[in-house]
């Protein structure tokens, strides 16, 4: 058919402006690989804080450790996520007014005190359900982690905040250099509904607050458990009776010995029965913590005895929560690597699903919930069953390690926080677990794609499948020394049968991952191991590492020997991608910068020698990793997986932009460029996996920049194959034919991304 003449065009384009506008959304948007958590919603991401509604069954609410708060209506059935655009997805406590359960109060940072239980930013506040937020308290607690938050019966305006510094071996490893990170811990207190908040220092030491408790009947009554995870002659478990303007310690009958971290609880109808959960300092390197036990108080904390016990294997500093049976004061449940319910008769374990428990509460209905490193499960029965409450919650935690595969884009694997390895097809919304343990780095042979590799935390724990994941076998024979918990490790894209590993040298093998031998020499100082490694995909002589002691070097003989080209490079101390090697270029090097106040991005174009800053133009968050698209004729494009979202600059640096839309606020731990298919893939530590397309969608001329050559490019190709000429392009709607309405499709997208809302 002919096309329309120069009248009829600026009709249509006239009609197409008016018409656009409710196409804003169509633009640039980011699209969630799941959402469905792994194995039939069996298991999400680590659950650390739980609260429930007192008068209805089916409303829970519950804080991702980082995946933000979620709310269920239907008693688990479905999620909604309440907090997507809030400043950070790092969650610690949660608390209801018990007069009002539209007020919600989220405390941020997650108190566990692993490397991956990040910094706050303050305390969250909703009166209408989770709807809409203020932030209060970030100037108070930003850089550190709320523990317990407690709302007064008598007064709404009366809150307790019990905080901690962030956690993480080295010590404040998780704080990622926040500057506030150092500031005040213990037992705060509000007047004003959270607006201003006092540290209360009478009788309390200044050390982290792990747990805070309230006489349900008392509200002057308050027990705190003050436990710096490496010990202190001053931790304990701690008494007001005066609404916290004093403070005594309560020594009768518990341990002498110093302590770790402390949990505290009140019985809900016994207010004078009290239970603490103790456990053992941590070491430098996080083992240690295992348990102490369990005691009760029969009056108000006075005199205790020992009631039961939880094992915490060497880690009490990450698990460790009381909770006790609001109909049955006698009945106590402790959660650690396991969950035991104890009575006077005794302990039984009643473990649910997933182990490690973070959180426990009661529903409406009188039913026991907990959170724990799989996501909500609940029981009807004490413990003696379970279900798992996992639907739609999105809160899968991947490490980096993202590998897609070379023909099929629906097929990704990724490893996940104590969750496994887990495999996603275009048959499997979800994700498939298929391997166990902490899920770590992968790798899919992008020439055999059936050969893949897995791992799990701990030196040489590396296994290969020649059938695409349906089966492995052991490949890290004869590998030893130091790792960064899950270890870095490459398959040479030029020769699949050469890779590498790292722990603190690299390792190679040259039959694809049967034999092993030790190439290089000790990389770190002494103490540490590879967290990063790239390979040059242009030259495969050309390799750099990244250690967790803050070394970066390089080697041009294939690892056999390295040249230091960077100390004291501060970072997370577990495996990342914050190396990126230019596709083309093997001396141009980008390297993420991890923490608060530091460069964000550097690039060095001589391997290394020289670093110039590349990401001054970012704001002051912290950078994991880094990407290249080499595809652009108007050259590089550089992605930037943040704290907080993904960045792009198209300009050397000299301008970031956030890339798309629609992703939540969570820290992205791996970004994947496929330029082949127009798409980058990300993983993040607590919304799980996402893609979007490498360019706005009205970026006709791919420049990078939204502008008016772009719609003279897509006009151009419009007219053409409406006159039947062109070659379908310009179906912007993807409805199979061209029209007027891709004209309005494209110019309210074209609009949106002008105005910078989806770009």
């Amino acid at each position: 058919m002919s096309g329309p003449g120069a009248t009829g065009r600026l009709v249509v384009v006239a009609a197409a402006l008016v018409l656009g506008m409710p196409w804003l959304a169509r633009a640039q948007h980011w699209v969630e690989l799941g959402p469905a958590p792994i194995s039939s919603n069996a298991y999400s991401g680590r659950v650390s804080a739980l609260v429930c509604s007192p008068t209805d069954p089916g409303r829970y609410f519950a804080g991702a450790a980082d995946g933000g708060v979620w709310r269920t209506t239907d008693a688990g059935q479905t999620w909604a996520a309440l907090t997507v655009g809030l400043p950070t997805t790092s969650i610690g406590a949660l608390a209801l007014d018990p007069n009002d359960e539209n007020m919600i109060y989220v405390g941020t940072g997650e108190a566990n005190f692993a490397n991956h239980s990040r910094y706050g930013l303050g305390i969250y506040r909703s009166a209408d359900g989770g709807e809409t937020w203020t932030v209060v308290g970030a100037g108070a607690f930003a850089g550190r982690c709320i523990s317990k938050i407690i709302v007064s019966p008598q007064d709404p305006q009366h809150l307790y905040a019990a905080v901690t510094t962030a956690g993480g071996f080295p010590a404040l490893a998780a704080a990622k250099g926040h500057p506030q990170a150092g500031g005040p811990v213990g037992v705060f207190r509000s007047v004003d509904g959270g607006a201003t908040w006092t540290l209360l220092t009478g009788g309390l030491p200044a050390l982290s607050a792990t747990d805070l408790a309230m006489d349900p009947a008392n509200p002057a009554v308050l027990y705190a458990g003050i436990g710096h995870i490496f010990g202190d002659a001053a931790n304990g478990v701690y008494k007001s009776t005066n609404a916290g303007a004093t403070w005594t310690r309560l020594t009768t009958g518990l341990p002498t010995i110093t302590l770790g971290r402390v949990s505290v609880a009140v019985s809900p109808s016994l207010p004078g029965r009290v239970y603490a959960l103790l456990s053992r300092p941590a070491d430098a390197g996080g083992g240690g913590a295992s348990v102490i036990g369990g005691f009760v108080s029969s009056d108000g904390g006075q005199t205790w005895t020992a009631r039961g016990s939880v094992s915490q294997a060497t880690y009490g500093w990450y698990l460790s929560v009381v909770s006790v049976n609001p109909a049955d004061p006698g009945m106590v449940f402790y959660g650690g690597l396991n969950l035991s319910r104890v009575t006077a008769g005794g302990t039984v374990n009643v473990t649910p699903p997933h182990v490690d428990l973070h959180a426990i509460a009661w529903d409406a209905a009188g039913r026991l919930v907990v959170g724990d490193d799989g996501g909500v499960h609940r029981s009807a029965n004490l413990g003696a069953s379970w279900t798992a409450l996992n639907n739609g919650l999105g809160t899968i935690q991947f490490y980096a390690g993202l590998s897609t595969h070379p023909t099929d884009p629906a097929t990704l694997v990724a490893g996940a926080q104590d969750n496994g390895t887990n495999r996603r097809t275009a048959a499997e919304p979800g994700w498939e677990h298929i391997f166990g343990g902490d899920g770590g780095w992968t790798q899919i042979d992008q020439a055999t794609p059936t050969r893949w590799f897995v791992e799990y935390q701990g030196t040489g724990n590396l296994f290969r499948s020649l059938d695409g994941g349906g089966g492995f076998n052991f490949a890290g024979a004869g590998i030893t020394g130091r790792n960064a918990f899950l270890p870095a490790y490459l398959i040479d894209p030029g020769n699949p049968m050469r890779m590498l590993y790292g722990t603190e040298r690299v390792w190679r093998s040259l039959d694809g991952g049967s034999t092993w031998a030790a190439l290089s020499g000790d990389l770190t100082g002494g103490a540490g191991a590879i967290r990063a490694m790239a390979l040059a995909p242009s030259d495969p002589g050309r390799v750099y590492v990244a250690t967790t002691d803050g070394f970066v070097r390089t080697s041009a003989d294939g690892g056999a020997t390295f040249t230091l080209v960077r100390s004291g490079h501060p970072g997370w101390p577990r495996v990342t991608r914050e190396l990126c090697v230019d596709p083309e270029l093997p001396g141009h090097v980008y390297l993420a910068v991890a923490v608060f106040g530091g460069e964000r991005v550097l690039r060095s174009t001589d391997a290394g020698s020289t670093w110039e800053a590349f990401g001054a133009q970012l704001a002051d968050v912290p950078v994991n990793v880094v990407a290249v698209d080499a595809s652009r004729p108007q050259g590089r494009v550089v992605y930037a997986g943040t704290d907080v979202g993904v960045y792009r600059t198209f300009d050397g640096g000299q301008t970031w932009r956030r890339h798309g839309c629609g992703l939540p606020v969570a820290p992205v731990v791996d970004v994947l460029v496929e330029p082949a298919r127009g798409r980058v893939v990300i993983a993040t530590q607590g919304r799980g996996a996402w893609a979007a397309p490498l360019y706005a969608s009205t970026d006709w001329n791919r420049d990078g920049t939204i502008g008016t050559t772009d719609i003279s490019g897509f006009l151009a190709a419009w007219f053409a194959d409406v006159g039947g000429g062109g070659q379908g392009g310009a179906d912007f709607d993807q409805s199979g034919s061209v029209g007027t309405a891709d004209l309005s499709a494209f110019l309210g997208a074209w609009f949106a991304d002008l105005a910078g809302s989806c770009a």
